[in-house]
């Protein structure tokens, strides 16, 4: 049986500098992976005073660690139309790039006790209905979601690596793109009639406080539609995708 307790720290790009690359955005609150790792610390620490030691470790070794990394590293940096990372990386560096951050980051929650991480991958980014306004509504962005796959592909095998060299850790890579793709491509099965657009306002640009009850245009029922918003789904969407999560890549560590 699943035991749901648990902590979310945030979500938050890979990269340690997004935050300041968009100091003057709306998504200047975020915060960087490794402040989340400081906040691992502090909650370790909360933790042993109120477990004890030996009990504390135990808990930070079972529990299930679920990172999701990358989407918003290429939608809202690499890809903006107000980054000038394209001038520093090329695609494939760039995902070399997030790839050895997210190494990195893997090999400190482990120092810190983490046994069992579990990565939902990226979805295919190139069907979020802010990239296909791109194609004007025609279809899904190819390019973006062929980023999808490398990366995943490249988190694969660091995770092979990792779990070769790395004493006692489980490693899981969710194959959610192929999943998420086939929700796209067959709504019907899953109960949606609209994928292409999110649910609040116009549902091609729009997210995060841009969308509430009173966003012109926005639709009566959201179980109709994937998406939210022009990137985030709805809460139906969420619950069919946790629900694969926790029937496929995440058993494995029960």
């Amino acid at each position: 049986m699943w035991d749901y307790w648990g902590v979310t720290v945030t979500i938050t790009p890979i990269e340690p500098t997004s935050s300041i690359r968009f100091s003057n955005h709306w998504w200047k609150s975020v915060i960087p992976l490794w402040k989340q790792v400081e906040f691992f610390k502090e909650y370790q620490t909360r933790l042993v005073s109120y477990l004890g030691v030996d009990r504390a470790k135990e808990t930070i070794s079972e529990a299930v660690y679920a990172i999701s990394i990358a989407t918003n590293d290429f939608i809202e940096n690499y890809f903006a139309f107000t980054s000038n990372r394209f001038l520093e990386f090329t695609v494939d560096e760039y995902e070399d790039y997030l790839v050895g951050l997210t190494r990195e980051f893997i090999i400190e929650i482990y120092n810190l006790g983490a046994r069992k991480i579990g990565f939902t991958g990226m979805s295919a980014m190139g069907c979020l209905p802010m990239e296909r306004s791109r194609n004007f509504m025609l279809e899904c962005v190819q390019d973006y979601n062929k980023v999808a796959r490398d990366f995943n592909t490249k988190v694969q095998a660091m995770c092979e690596e990792l779990g070769a060299t790395l004493p006692g850790i489980q490693l899981k890579v969710a194959q959610l793109y192929d999943y998420f793709l086939h929700i796209i491509q067959n709504p019907s099965l899953y109960g949606f009639e609209n994928v292409e657009v999110g649910c609040c306002a116009t549902g091609l640009f729009e997210m995060g406080f841009l969308c509430n009850q009173w966003s012109p245009f926005t639709c009566t029922d959201a179980t109709k539609y994937a998406f939210w918003d022009a990137v985030h789904p709805t809460e139906k969407m969420s619950r069919i995708i946790a629900d694969y999560l926790l029937n496929t890549t995440f058993l494995h560590f029960i």
